[in-house]
């Protein structure tokens, strides 16, 4: 589907493209119903586009709550918006559940994963400690939820931290809460109260779980012994570095191939990792 539709692109002008998606008109409960069923029904994509389109604001809103990590916003944005299109192409409209409140966890399961693919950039675990910390928090929270204070005590039993770490990082990790109504006398047409008339949730948690348990942080050795010498070679110099990674046209020369190949030999050795953590 993403292929399929034109939609801005947040590079350029940021500022540019915010004031740009905050122009589409937001869309009331039976539009969005409407045209949800004319996708489900038809596989028509213009439909798609218009449910997109009126959410590309909300990715906007749940981007800046990640901006701590360090990383572009406006790849945190693109990364949003594969999230919202993935919810717009699962969207049940007879679940009598409005899409922003089913697109909020795609979008933040999109950027998780993003900020872990990117995990050398990652500022907020600085020390090899924190970094562990980090990964087994993510593998080890059961749902979306905050950590209630007998989570965060037996997690950090069995991770033998203190329990004001655990609470710490995942306070990090999370990402800033989305307010349901905006501050004060803010325009804050992004915020979720704009969408809803409930706030009953639709979370897609088995995914979130698989996620993180495919992204655990033990076994990173083991993962990495189970790549061959180029793919470990490539995995190290782009994701393994404090800085200065690799670019995929350094290692082309290095190898003497393409810059595609060696991005479809790292993308095939993070999948071979991901699988060998997943059993660590």
């Amino acid at each position: 589907m993403s292929h399929a539709m034109s939609l801005p692109v947040p590079v350029g002008s940021l500022e540019s493209y915010i004031q740009a998606v905050n122009r589409f008109p937001l869309l009331s409960a039976e539009e969005e119903q409407r045209l949800a069923r004319k996708f489900r029904a038809e596989d028509d994509v213009e439909a798609a586009r218009q449910l997109v389109l009126s959410h590309l604001r909300l990715v906007v809103a749940i981007a800046r709550g990640y901006m701590g990590y360090g990383l572009p916003q406006g790849d945190l944005i693109q990364e949003g918006n594969i999230g919202l299109m993935k919810a717009v192409r699962r969207f049940d409209p007879e679940r009598g559940v409005r899409l922003v409140s089913f697109a909020i966890h795609w979008i933040r399961a999109e950027i998780h994963e993003f900020v872990l693919r990117n995990w050398r950039m990652v500022k907020i675990a600085t020390t090899k400690a924190q970094r562990k910390l980090f990964f087994n928090l993510r593998s080890m929270k059961p749902t979306l939820n905050p950590l209630t204070r007998a989570e965060v005590s037996s997690i950090a039993k069995q991770l033998r931290v203190k329990p004001e770490e655990v609470s710490a990082m995942e306070t990090r990790f999370a990402g800033q809460e989305i307010a349901l109504e905006p501050a004060g006398d803010e325009d804050d047409t992004y915020a979720p109260i704009a969408y809803l008339t409930d706030r009953s949730p639709e979370p897609p948690e088995v995914l979130e779980a698989k996620q993180d348990e495919n992204l655990k942080a033990r076994g990173l050795e083991a993962a990495l012994g189970s790549l061959d010498a180029r793919s470990r070679r490539i995995i190290e110099a782009r994701w393994l570095r404090e800085k200065d990674s690799a670019t995929l046209h350094e290692l082309a020369d290095e190898f003497k191939v393409s810059a595609e190949r060696i991005r479809q030999i790292e993308e095939k050795a993070l999948a071979k990792m991901k699988g060998a953590m997943s059993t660590a």
